[in-house]
């Protein structure tokens, strides 16, 4: 089982805290891995976000989590009275996050001295002033040693795809981040470019040819050909841009577009293979259970009961 804590204080973003959350539900809804979470509050009362929304916690803390993230927005400052709470919380957690200004209150909380942290970018300067003892990076995530920070809402979702990769696998990772920017606007056989705001112009065009291809799967010697580049850059430019080698990329597009047809359509494992450019059923369902671990028609089943089952608490 894998235990996340959100300890939530008033006026925190509404949008950090899905692009840390949601992720983890795309992980849990996909895979069935065994994955739950908490809300706190510093004094177990309800908080207000940014734009008002009210959140209650969901009880007393647990004995302890394999992540446990503040999330903090507004009156971080005031917020630091807290820091006797978080040191409680954070000595029974195996990675503490601070989310947007959360690395301020980790700092007020003296887990920070020596060590590298971020948080929004608006406050690089005043932190750097306020904590000398932390080494203030202006990167958009910090996820070394047990203590990791992120400042806006695309770092929160680039700092928990670290987390998804390192813990469940990068395919889970990849899962997550094609769930949560997918287009419901499109078709199963409409193509999709699903590659996170980052990233070049080239490697978009890349991306765009790769999607546009799938039925096809032409080999990456022929997509490098029309993208104008040699299958060295081509490699590297992934490699660097995406952390990811082009070949997997485009079997992780195409298991993608596979699982949307499992689970949207009543095509059979073999006409859907055949659109996805596997030869079969037998190679694609091979394919899908070195990445996921599950047969295909297995996770377009919980897909489609999940969608009906609440959150866990």
């Amino acid at each position: 089982m894998t235990r996340v804590g959100f300890l939530l204080f008033d006026g925190f973003s509404n949008m950090v805290l899905s692009c840390l959350l949601e992720p983890l539900r795309a992980v849990r809804d996909q895979t069935g891995h065994d994955i739950s979470w908490q809300v706190l509050t510093p004094d177990e009362r309800p908080v207000r976000s940014s734009s008002g929304l009210q959140i209650a916690p969901d009880g007393p803390a647990a004995t302890g989590y394999d992540m446990l993230i503040l999330v903090a927005g507004y009156g971080y400052a005031d917020h630091a009275r807290h820091a006797r709470h978080v040191r409680r919380l954070a000595r029974a957690a195996a990675i503490v996050v601070g989310a947007d200004t959360g690395a301020w209150i980790i700092a007020a909380a003296g887990l920070l001295s020596g060590q590298r942290a971020t948080l929004h970018w608006s406050l690089l300067a005043d932190f750097a002033e306020a904590f000398p003892e932390v080494q203030v990076a202006p990167d958009k995530h910090v996820t070394q040693g047990r203590i990791w920070s992120c400042g806006s809402a695309s770092a929160a979702l680039d700092l928990m795809l670290v987390f998804i990769g390192e813990r469940f696998g990068q395919a889970n990772a990849f899962l997550a981040a094609n769930m949560f920017l997918h287009d419901a606007s499109l078709t199963p056989d409409q193509p999709r470019a699903r590659l996170p705001g980052s990233g070049s112009a080239r490697l978009r065009q890349i991306v765009a040819l790769m999607s546009s291809q799938i039925e096809a799967a032409p080999p990456l010697e022929r997509i490098a050909a029309e993208a104008g580049v040699s299958l060295g850059k081509l490699d590297r430019m992934f490699r660097f841009e995406v952390g990811m080698a082009p070949g997997r990329y485009f079997q992780m597009l195409r298991l993608a577009r596979a699982r949307d047809m499992a689970a949207s359509t009543d095509l059979n494992l073999r006409e859907i293979a055949l659109r996805c450019g596997y030869s079969g059923a037998p190679a694609l369902s091979k394919a899908h259970r070195q990445a996921f671990g599950q047969p295909l028609r297995q996770a377009g089943k919980s897909r489609s009961i999940s969608l009906a089952q609440p959150l866990n608490p």
